[in-house]
């Protein structure tokens, strides 16, 4: 497949943090499954770019691939359309069709705030919440591999240097190629193994190193959802304790 490079949007607008936002890095080590070694829970995927080439949706674009991952596992796949990306990412962030310049992305916590207190549409008759969410420390790598293992993925935000813009496959360390930023980009992760975290964006099935990881991501959360991770016997794909979880999010 031939890749456009010039039609990649980028649309996470600078990490902002509050102090008020819970840090799962103890619980998720206290509460939930042992690290196993590699996970993966869309690895045969293909995906849709969700309007990504053209406008700065990626925070919503995450949202979606979110909700498939877990869907997938747990129940049965939830696949939101190009238009209700669209309208999510419109209803959140004041993007108007009509006026380009509306385009201006999305804060990540305003995203993840809104998908809790007001949901966003989805197919059905339903709108998807969100139950719960906390920050984790991107180099903290035990608790980025249990919260993909164990909540189904992690919503992170990166920098975009320039190089990647151009990039068709892997995302590495390169330190001889134009390290300038060009933008913030919001992703989610739904798969590791020791060397890889996996991923997809721009509508392509991507990974990346740890080292890469590590460098460039300034921002990550790990999600609760309710209404798409617990199956019809009330659990986890992996069965850990997500009500233990969620009450020490909502004691925090």
């Amino acid at each position: 497949m031939t890749i456009d490079f010039s039609r990649r949007a980028l649309g996470k607008a600078p990490a902002r943090f509050d102090a008020r936002t819970y840090r799962l890095g103890a619980v998720l080590a206290e509460r939930l499954i042992d690290i196993p070694p590699a996970c993966n829970w869309l690895p045969h995927a293909s995906w849709p770019m969700w309007n990504n080439d053209r406008i700065g949706c990626c925070t919503q674009v995450s949202v979606a691939s979110a909700i498939r991952s877990w869907t997938s596992a747990a129940q049965s796949t939830v696949m939101l359309s190009d238009a209700q990306v669209l309208g999510n990412y419109s209803a959140q962030s004041g993007y108007r069709s009509d006026i380009p310049a509306s385009d201006q992305g999305a804060v990540e916590l305003d995203v993840l705030n809104r998908w809790r207190r007001e949901g966003y549409d989805r197919p059905g008759q339903t709108r998807d919440y969100l139950t719960g969410f906390g920050s984790v420390e991107p180099h903290e790598r035990g608790n980025v591999r249990r919260a993909i293992a164990a909540l189904g993925g992690l919503y992170i935000g990166v920098q975009i240097p320039q190089y990647i813009m151009q990039t068709d496959g892997d995302w590495v360390l390169q330190t001889n190629a134009d390290r300038t930023i060009a933008g913030g980009h919001a992703i989610w992760l739904h798969g590791y193994d020791q060397d890889w975290l996996y991923f997809n964006s721009w509508g392509q099935s991507l990974r990346m190193t740890w080292d890469w990881f590590e460098t460039y991501c300034d921002e990550a959360y790990g999600l609760v959802s309710r209404q798409n991770w617990l199956g019809i016997k009330g659990r986890s794909p992996q069965c850990e304790d997500v009500n233990a979880l969620l009450a020490e999010l909502r004691a925090s």
